[in-house]
């Protein structure tokens, strides 16, 4: 007797969990897919690109000029006097620390201003998820999961509420 009473609290507790089981309303967001293909993440990319182009091109400039002394050294260094030798060699080191100090400093810079605009686009994502939860009445969204099934991905719905958004701000500063 004891048995058939815990049997049905247990049954009627699971009931009871799945009716509330069924309001409850989740979502998932892969960021990392809005961090690369949202409208402000593809404007930022585009930004730091136009924004570094300049010390690019000057590396790669003395990369080049580098490059063109290491081969006159192989071709030409027998017709050259020890004196000038020596001197196009301390020459191409100098460079070469140059090129690899600039290298550094272009990487560590490019990898910070990477940064600075990511955590806007993060803001702005997460200002984007919160609306939609709000409007859709959602109980919880998660940003990061092993796994996720489609049917509860909204990181398209995220995608075109980035979009929409600097659609919409681009009317208001006209």
């Amino acid at each position: 007797m004891k048995m058939m009473i815990k049997t049905c609290v247990l049954v009627m507790l699971l009931g009871v969990g799945a009716a509330q089981a069924s309001d409850f309303k989740v979502g998932v967001v892969d960021t990392e897919r809005v961090l690369r293909e949202s409208s402000p993440a593809i404007k930022a990319e585009k930004k730091i690109e136009k924004e570094f182009s300049g010390r690019d091109q000057e590396i790669k400039k003395l990369m080049k000029q580098a490059k063109e002394l290491q081969t006159l050294l192989e071709k030409d260094g027998g017709k050259l006097s020890d004196a000038d030798h020596r001197n196009k060699e301390r020459e191409l080191t100098g460079m070469n620390v140059n090129l690899q100090r600039m290298q550094r400093e272009f990487r560590e810079d490019l990898n910070l201003r990477k940064n600075e605009e990511l955590s806007i686009v993060l803001e702005q994502a997460n200002k984007a998820i919160q609306a939609i939860a709000e409007a859709e009445k959602y109980d919880l969204i998660l940003q990061e999961a092993v796994y996720r099934n489609p049917r509860i991905d909204i990181t398209d719905k995220v995608i075109k509420h980035l979009a929409s958004e600097k659609t919409d701000s681009g009317k208001d500063s006209k």
